[in-house]
C-alpha cells in the first residue's frame, strides 16, 4: 500500500491493473484526496489503515479474491466503508448483486473520470455522514445512561405515545411524579420537545424489547 496520511478522507484503490491503478490515484490526487494502493483485496484485508473517512474502489475481477466476494467479506466483518465497483466484463446480476450488498455505484470500463468523481464523492459522503451519526449515538447512549431507572421507564412510555396518566397507570405512579420523570428525562437527554424524545427513543431502540406491564 502507498502510504498515506491519517488526516482528510481516503480513497483506497483495490485494482490488479498497475496502469490502471495508477491513473486512478493520479485522477484522485489531483483534486486532493489522499489514496491507498492495492494489487488485491487480500492485501487491502490484511492492511493496517488509519481510522478516516474512506471509501472502497474496487475492480470486479480481481486475482484470487473476487470483487464481489470481497464485498460479501466485508459484509460480514461488519466493515462499514463503502464500495464502488468498476468492471470491463459487467453484466446485469452481477450489477444487482453487487448494489443489493450496499454499493454506491457500479461503473463499467472505460469510465469517464467526472463520473468515478461523482461516484466517490458520494461514496465519501456516506461514510462521513455515517461516522457522524455513530458520534452522536455514542453521546446519546451517554446520556441515556445517566438516567435513574424510573426516568428511563417513563421514558420509554411516554415515547410510545402514552398520556402522562396512562404511564402513571402502567408504572403504579401519580401523575405528578410522571410529569417530574419526564422532565427530568428530558432535561437530562437534552429534548427540546417530545418528537426530540421520540426521535432520540428510536435511535436507542427503547421500544423494541421494551416489556410492558
Amino acid at each position: 500500500m502507498t502510504s498515506a496520511a491519517t488526516e482528510g478522507p481516503i480513497v483506497f484503490i483495490v485494482e490488479d491493473d498497475e496502469e490502471l491503478r495508477l491513473s486512478l490515484d493520479s485522477l484522485f490526487r489531483s483534486v486532493g484526496l489522499k489514496t491507498g494502493m492495492f494489487a488485491n483485496a487480500r492485501e487491502f484485508l490484511e492492511s493496517k489503515r488509519p481510522d478516516v473517512v474512506g471509501c472502497l474502489v474496487v475492480d470486479v475481477r480481481l486475482p484470487g479474491l473476487s470483487g464481489l466476494d470481497f464485498q460479501d467479506q466485508l459484509t460480514r466483518a461488519r466493515s462499514p466503508i463503502p464500495v464502488i465497483f468498476m468492471t470491463g466484463h459487467g453484466d446485469i446480476p452481477m450489477t444487482v448483486r453487487a448494489m443489493k450488498a450496499g454499493a454506491v455505484d457500479f461503473l463499467p470500463k472505460p469510465f469517464r473520470d467526472q463520473d468515478m468523481l461523482d461516484a466517490v464523492a458520494s461514496a465519501l459522503e456516506i461514510d462521513r455522514q455515517r461516522r457522524e451519526g455513530e458520534v452522536e449515538t455514542i453521546a446519546l447512549r451517554k446520556r441515556y445512561s445517566e438516567l435513574s431507572q424510573r426516568e428511563k421507564q417513563v421514558m420509554a412510555l411516554v415515547t410510545t405515545g402514552l398520556m402522562n396518566k396512562q404511564v402513571a397507570g402502567k408504572l403504579s405512579l401519580s401523575e405528578v411524579t410522571v410529569k417530574i420523570h419526564r422532565g427530568s428525562a428530558m432535561r437530562k437527554m437534552d429534548a427540546r420537545t417530545l418528537a426530540d424524545l421520540i426521535k432520540m427513543a428510536e435511535v436507542l431502540e427503547l421500544n423494541r424489547d421494551m416489556q410492558e406491564s
